[in-house]
C-alpha cells in the first residue's frame, strides 16, 4: 500500500501555516476573510467552541444598501457593486457593530493566506472605523 502525497497550492500553504499561531478565543475570537471573485465575507470565530459568533458578507440586505455610502481615502461612490474595496470596507464595518453588539472589543485578525490589501485591507479598515481592535 503506498502512502499519496498531498499537493497543496501557495495559499493553502499559507493558510495553514497562519491558522497554527492564530487561535480565537470567547474574549478575543478570530474574524475569518473569506473572498470571491464576487463577494466577500467576514466571520468572527471561537476556536474553543468552534462556533462562529458573528458573520457578515456583501450578499446581507443590509450591507448593500450600505455600500452606497461608504468612502475610503477620499474616495466616495455611489455604486452599489460588490465586488470592490468600497463593499469589503462596508462589510467591515456592519461586522463590527455586530461584534460591539456581542460585547466584543478586540479580535485577531486571520487574512486567510491572502495577501493585506485590496479587500482584505478593506474589511481590516472598516472593523477599526467600527471600533474593533485589530
Amino acid at each position: 500500500m503506498s502512502v499519496k502525497r498531498v499537493r497543496r497550492t501557495a495559499i493553502q500553504r499559507k493558510k495553514l501555516r497562519l491558522r497554527k499561531k492564530l487561535i480565537g478565543t470567547d474574549v478575543r475570537p478570530r474574524v475569518s476573510i473569506h473572498r470571491s471573485s464576487i463577494h466577500t465575507s467576514a466571520q468572527a470565530i471561537t476556536d474553543s467552541k468552534a462556533a462562529t459568533i458573528a458573520q457578515c458578507s456583501t450578499r446581507d440586505k443590509d450591507v448593500k444598501s450600505e455600500i452606497a455610502s461608504v468612502s475610503k481615502d477620499g474616495i466616495h461612490s455611489t455604486t452599489t457593486s460588490t465586488k470592490g474595496v468600497l463593499a469589503a470596507k462596508a462589510v467591515g464595518i456592519k461586522l463590527a457593530v455586530k461584534l460591539k453588539e456581542k460585547g466584543v472589543e478586540t479580535v485577531i485578525f486571520d487574512r486567510n493566506g491572502l495577501r493585506y490589501h485590496g479587500r482584505v485591507k478593506a474589511v481590516a479598515d472598516g472593523l477599526r472605523e467600527g471600533g474593533i481592535n485589530l
